[in-house]
């Protein structure tokens, strides 16, 4: 696949950089952010993928999360993908929370959203391949994060390929589509109706099917106005007690949904996260 460099900026010591290329399981041009910290020549680093949610693309994350200088000082390459698929014939819908920077991570099967919101392929082979290739990564090292809609990417993504994973976090995430308002709209357009075609995209119903993680990390603003009616971190909590498996999460003080909660915490992460890579 040819990659385009739209630009690179040296910042904290590594270098920032956005890229396009083609994507064949989109059928579109798809942009990405990736960071790469200072290395000795011929090294091979660990890799975070960063999963970002409703609204966003590879900017917000790459502008407002502040996770270069930590990236810099742990040796982890941090990437952040765009969340759908975008451009002229890709559908799209009035709402915020639906279409073109809604993907939800999920590969659609409903038209006319099947044509091009194939995010779950792009995110889960596609994009690792291309990065694999292009960069200096360890993708035995590989870690995965995300905020909100992304966090639903994040923990899904790796509850649903065991192994592939060192470490998995999530900030506010949407952790079970199949109880609040934003998944069931999002999973009904793009899926159809049949709930249980849902359960692959969904944290909770994975890990009730057996699905498990080693370790996991959230961060959870007790100030965020999505906690009640969608995020519902009540029923993570209760699907980890129930399977037995380990995670920590942390309810934090007054803080929002927004990206000044989730720079607050993103150095924990990194932090977090490179512990487990370089074990």
């Amino acid at each position: 696949m040819t990659l385009e460099t739209v630009s690179t900026a040296r910042c904290h010591g590594g270098m920032q950089g956005v890229y396009r290329h083609q994507s064949s399981a989109t059928g579109t041009p798809m942009t990405f952010a990736v960071y790469v910290p200072e290395h000795a020549p011929g090294a091979r680093l660990p890799v975070l993928w960063w999963l970002s949610g409703l609204t966003c693309t590879h900017e917000n994350a790459m502008v407002k999360c502040e996770y270069k200088a930590a990236c810099n000082e742990h040796g982890v390459i941090f990437v952040c993908p765009d969340t759908s698929p975008r451009g002229e014939g890709v559908p799209n819908d009035e709402a915020y929370d639906f279409g073109q920077g809604a993907g939800f991570y999920v590969n659609a099967t409903q038209p006319p959203w099947s044509e091009h919101f194939q995010m779950r392929r792009y995110i889960e082979e596609e994009l690792p391949a291309l990065v694999a290739e292009n960069f200096p990564v360890d993708m035995d090292r590989q870690g995965i994060s995300g905020h909100s809609m992304g966090g639903h990417g994040a923990l899904t993504v790796s509850l649903r390929n065991p192994g592939r994973f060192r470490s998995t976090s999530a900030f506010a995430p949407i952790v079970s589509p199949l109880n609040c308002p934003w998944g069931d709209k999002a999973l009904t357009g793009y899926l159809g109706p049949d709930k249980a075609a849902w359960r692959e995209y969904d944290a909770c119903a994975l890990i009730a099917d057996g699905a498990r993680l080693p370790d996991l990390l959230v961060d959870q603003g007790t100030g965020d106005e999505w906690l009640e009616g969608q995020l519902k971190t009540h029923l993570l909590e209760q699907a980890l007690a129930q399977a037995g498996m380990t995670g920590t999460i942390r309810m934090q003080p007054g803080y929002d949904h927004s990206y000044f909660f989730v720079s607050t915490f993103i150095a924990d992460h990194v932090a977090w996260h490179a512990e487990r890579l370089k074990a």
